[in-house]
């Protein structure tokens, strides 16, 4: 394929499909014949690119790559425009980019660029409540701030309000949308962008159906994952029922029997063609791996916003009002204000000692559930850094839960038993998951095996944040990586800030507490 003046394509390609092509297409023609093929000129505008790439699975770029400015407060990699170009292209589609490779912002220049040339109108993103703010909002904000993003969360009536309004695009999460899809259905979105598309996996939920139902056959769809199908094959058939239907048979237990086979009662394994039948029932499809992210940074920082639990919200405003009382016209030390501060951190983590040295536990689902999200969009492994020794348990119980295979190092493991533990860590397939008090292995410990990293609350000092990160971030690292930060409280997004810009002095921790309290003006 060759781009021709910018105004045309050079195609080469079977007499079958050239001839169809120039039956279709105004723009186009035979210019030459070859041994068993045509060469073809194709007009490159929109509808002659989207048809070659839809109807006779060409790979033609998109003229976004020619008209479009690409605005935004950073510049896109080649591979956010390879990923733009390519959806631009088709209105139902997979973008299976790896988690930190920037697809989220691929997605928005080609809604824009779609919104820009009058294909679409407005959007509608379905998405984890923890990515909601700080990924999708924030990065319309930063990648096409021209355009309008309003987020449906809440009380029925605002979600109602905010689909009902002239927002460019409106961001909702999973469970949110069964609560409106009445008003979604009205709202005639043109365009569903669906983040963490695993969600949708078995058509038989509720779930599912409401989408289904929404849907209408001019809507386009695009679903994103960075790990499709990673638990079980049968889990594309959800998938590629909304995509791409035709690529699957009608009813699950048919899909089923053409990946699984039964070896017992109960149990079902992946048959040897398994791979090749899902990687061609989730197509059209577009995949970069971090690796392959040339121009990516070596780490890529991201943030799941996880909302305190009623109750915990509660015990930590009561939590500070007892601190204030303590601080009411004594001086704040640095010791002090870090002790405080830790007690704050315990509560949004999920437990904290009581005065008698008994574990309290909380309601922390939101943040356990953001972690799961961040596990099922990771190929590699991962390490969560758990500052505390009782929270740790927690995390630890969750994972047992979720069959998430995982390994722990904190104080009481010996090291022996921990150097045996990362040495399987670093050899094995399993544990997918080590976590980690990070004094216990924020020094001298390699970890490249892992190229995730997810801080479960913020450490107390820039030094171990730094170590902690260096764990994956050193020589035999192979490849790209991404520290996740999860935050339900202003005081870990303050923290947060200051250990990404490596601001550490007792004075900023000081001053930290201060405005926790509201002591001083922020």
């Amino acid at each position: 394929m060759q781009i021709i003046d910018n105004t045309a394509l050079r195609l080469v390609t079977d007499e079958s499909t050239a001839q169809q092509i120039v039956s279709t297409l105004e723009r186009s023609q035979i210019v030459s014949n070859l041994p068993g093929s045509k060469e073809l000129i194709v007009g490159w505008d929109h509808h002659e690119a989207s048809y070659l790439a839809t109807s006779t699975n060409l790979d033609v770029p998109s003229p976004m790559l020619r008209d479009y400015n690409w605005p935004g407060t950073f510049t896109p990699f080649e591979h956010q425009k390879k990923t733009a170009s390519f959806l631009s292209l088709r209105r139902r589609a997979f973008c299976f980019n790896e988690a930190g490779t920037g697809k989220t912002s691929a997605a928005i220049w080609a809604a824009d660029y779609l919104m820009t040339i009058g294909k679409i109108k407005r959007v509608l993103v379905i998405c984890p409540l923890s990515i909601m703010y700080s990924a999708w909002r924030d990065d319309i904000f930063h990648t096409a701030m021209h355009r309008t993003a309003c987020v449906a969360h809440g009380s029925a009536q605002k979600r109602k309000d905010v689909i009902g309004s002239s927002c460019d695009f409106v961001i909702i999460n999973f469970d949110g949308v069964k609560t409106v899809a009445a008003e979604i259905a009205q709202a005639k979105f043109d365009l569903i962008i669906i983040d963490e598309a695993n969600a949708y996996k078995d058509a038989s939920t509720q779930r599912w159906k409401t989408l289904a139902k929404i849907m209408m056959p001019s809507t386009w769809l695009w679903m994103m994952t960075g790990t499709p199908a990673s638990q079980s094959p049968e889990d594309a058939f959800g998938l590629a029922k909304l995509v791409s239907p035709g690529n699957v048979p009608k009813y699950k237990t048919a899909w089923r029997d053409l990946v699984l086979q039964q070896m017992g009662k109960f149990r079902w394994i992946p048959r040897p063609d398994s791979r090749s039948r899902v990687y061609k029932a989730l197509q059209p499809a577009v995949r970069f791996t971090k690796r392959e992210c040339l121009d990516l940074p070596d780490v890529v920082y991201q943030t799941r916003d996880v909302p305190l639990q009623p109750n915990v919200a509660a015990f930590y405003k009561r939590m500070k009002g007892d601190m204030l009382i303590q601080a009411a016209g004594e001086q704040v030390t640095a010791v002090h204000a870090a002790a405080n501060l830790s007690k704050l951190l315990q509560i949004s983590g999920g437990a904290v000692y009581s005065d008698d040295k008994n574990v309290v536990e909380f309601d922390i689902s939101p943040r356990l559930k953001a972690l799961k999200e961040v596990l099922d969009e990771t190929s590699h492994k991962v390490l969560v850094f758990v500052p505390f020794k009782h929270t740790i348990d927690i995390v630890a119980r969750y994972l047992t839960g979720e069959k998430v295979s995982h390994e722990i190092i904190n104080g009481d493991v010996t090291a022996r038993n921990r150097s045996i533990i990362i040495d399987k860590f670093q050899k094995f397939a399993d544990p997918k998951v080590l976590i980690i008090q990070p004094q216990s292995a924020s020094h001298g410990v390699t970890l490249t095996a892992a190229d995730t990293i997810v801080f479960w609350a913020p450490v107390m000092s820039v030094e171990t944040y730094i170590q902690c990160i260096g764990r994956i971030d050193r020589v035999g690292q192979k490849h790209k990586m991404t520290v996740v930060h999860l935050q339900g409280s202003e005081v870990e997004h303050r923290m947060f800030s200051m250990l990404q810009g490596k601001v550490d002095s007792h004075k900023k921790l000081t001053d930290l507490y201060k405005q926790e309290l509201g002591l001083e003006s922020v």
